[in-house]
């Protein structure tokens, strides 16, 4: 029998806290994520799971 491990990280929809945009980003990001509209830090790498610095909406599956 073969069995299927989960992944340990997701990818997440935020907002940001400044503009209120709406994008996706990978919960494991290696590098700084910002927003694509207003330059905000929406994440900071950690080595791990990033560093989530704006609002969460959803986990996505």
């Amino acid at each position: 029998m073969i069995t299927m491990t989960q992944p340990k990280s997701r990818f997440l929809r935020v907002k940001c806290n400044d503009c209120s945009n709406e994008q996706v980003i990978f919960g494991s990001a290696s590098r700084k994520v910002t927003c694509l509209v207003c330059g905000r830090t929406l994440a900071e790498s950690t080595g791990g799971k990033s560093t989530i610095t704006t609002h969460i909406l959803e986990v996505l599956e």
